[in-house]
């Protein structure tokens, strides 16, 4: 099973991050779970959000404190939110930031792999708002490789409608615009 949190501020799109991953894997046939982890936060606040994925059914309901995947969907959570907490050795840290994946190991102190992408402005330029959501996605593919690019089309479609191919296309250039270390 793979375990993957979401870090972002409410209203940034990582608890509707969580159900596309979700809606993608089970797409390809595999079992998932997507939740959100927040109270009564408002617009802005920090939001974590989990999805689960595996190849046999998934019992498990509880948040995921040992994550193989951690993926920030704000560079600003990265300096007041110990976003790395439980990250397993062999795991995964995919975030936005216009700084170098060696200067966001630094700034929390892991030697994990990282994928880094300037998903805000990508999101700016292509869907004219800094919502990260689908951007990170495509990072997220490309770092971890857990489902095909393909397989986000129908979901993206269903979700956001005539603006789907907008999102469609932020997901593609983060996932070329990738930095893996």
């Amino acid at each position: 099973m793979i375990e993957i949190r979401f870090h972002g501020r409410g209203g940034q799109g990582a608890v509707t991050s969580a159900e596309l991953l979700a809606l993608a894997a089970i797409e390809e046939g595999k079992y998932a779970q997507a939740f959100p982890s927040f109270g009564p936060e408002r617009r802005g606040a920090p939001v974590v959000a989990f999805c689960r994925i595996d190849d046999q059914p998934i019992r498990i309901r509880a948040n995921i404190y040992e994550p193989d995947i951690v993926v920030v969907l704000d560079a600003s959570l990265l300096r007041i939110v110990n976003v790395a907490s439980g990250l397993k050795p062999d795991g995964w840290v995919v975030t936005t930031s216009s700084d170098s994946p060696e200067a966001v190991k630094d700034l929390l102190k892991i030697k994990n792999r990282i994928g880094v992408v300037d998903a805000v402005k990508i999101a700016r330029e292509i869907l004219g708002l800094p919502i990260t959501n689908t951007t990170m996605l495509g990072s997220l593919v490309k770092a971890a490789g857990l489902v095909h690019k393909e397989s986000f089309i129908s979901p993206f479609k269903e979700r956001f409608g005539r603006i789907a191919e907008k999102n469609i296309a932020a997901f593609e250039r983060a996932y070329q615009e990738t930095v893996i270390v």
